[in-house]
């Protein structure tokens, strides 16, 4: 984004020079549009799952920013020539399945022949501006909550791979396919101070993010991260991708860590891009517990606390043991 223009309006309060999960332009003094596309190639086989995954994936910002689902776009790249235009409509129809349970609809789309199938969401969103959630404001003594466990793409690598035990995908296909929307809500209603979702850059890349946008330090405890069943077992180096070793690159010259903390066995889940994963909320320490119990009661039985916020001192993320 360096070197493009920048676009000076008063009504567009978060717009691409940010760190924020979504861009927001403001209709009323109470109505905001919340807007954001996201797709990509299919992470497991079954099409049905795949439209389910990356609709919710790109739902998934919408919430991060504490705003409701209102419409979205179906953007779509598939060969026409070599598949089956049947797999196409169970992709949509996964997709469509997800919009729906969001409370949104599908007011159209956009497809283009492609040598790969590609598929996401353009969606917008509402939110009252005086309710909107952003990565900016996390405050020193908040505590870090985690809303769905972690390992989606070391266990998505290994099933491409022919190595990953039947329950450990069922699991992933779970965690990628529910949507962030009790979360969001309970963020809101509970006053939290800021909020991204963990995507592709991991754990360790949106929690940077929210420390640079909010001039902090985010610390993480690595043995109270969430993770999916057989997480653990599957991040060895036959499961790294390329996004492993960038992801890492990313923060490595702003992350502190403590003594033994690079030889641990949770430390690569830090790296690991998520697909469809969940909400990172900073919130104040009295409300922190009612948020995870508001979380698992609402179907996120990994919503957990995993560390907290500090001041700065000089890096933006202190990994502990």
């Amino acid at each position: 984004m360096q070197g493009l223009p920048r676009f000076q309006d008063p009504d567009l309060l978060i717009g691409a020079e940010h760190f924020s999960d979504a861009g927001v332009y403001r209709l009323a003094p109470d109505l905001a549009i919340v807007q954001t596309v996201d797709f990509f190639p299919p992470v497991v086989d079954d099409p049905f799952v795949y439209g389910q995954i990356a609709a919710a994936n790109s739902l998934s910002d919408v919430y991060a920013m504490g705003a409701r689902p209102r419409t979205a776009l179906n953007i779509v790249g598939f060969p026409d020539q070599e598949l089956d235009l049947s797999i196409l409509n169970e992709i949509l129809r996964g997709g469509a399945e997800r919009v729906l349970a969001a409370g949104a609809v599908i007011v159209g789309g956009h497809s283009v022949r492609d040598a790969e199938v590609k598929y996401g969401l353009a969606v917008t969103g509402t939110v009252d501006p005086s309710r909107m959630l952003t990565n900016e404001r996390a405050r020193v003594g908040d505590l870090l909550v985690l809303t769905k466990a972690l390992g989606t793409g070391f266990i998505t690598t290994a099933n491409r791979r022919g190595e990953c035990p039947v329950e450990s995908l069922a699991a992933a296909c779970e965690s990628m396919i529910a949507l962030n929307a009790a979360a969001s809500a309970a963020a809101v209603e509970l006053g939290a101070s800021a909020v991204t979702d963990i995507t592709g850059f991991g754990l360790a890349g949106h929690a940077c993010e929210m420390a640079e946008a909010s001039g902090v330090t985010i610390e993480i405890e690595l043995a109270k991260l969430p993770l999916l069943p057989g997480a653990k077992e599957l991040a060895v180096k036959a499961n790294f991708t390329r996004a492993i070793a960038s992801n890492r690159g990313h923060t490595e010259g702003r992350t502190r860590l403590d003594a033994g903390a690079a030889e641990s066995a949770f430390f690569p889940l830090l790296y690991d891009p998520q697909t469809s994963g969940g909400l990172l909320i900073a919130i104040e320490a009295g409300k922190a517990g009612e948020l995870v119990q508001r979380c698992r009661g609402a179907g996120a039985p990994f919503a957990t606390v995993i560390g907290r916020v500090g001041a700065s001192d000089g890096s933006r993320l202190r990994i502990a043991l």
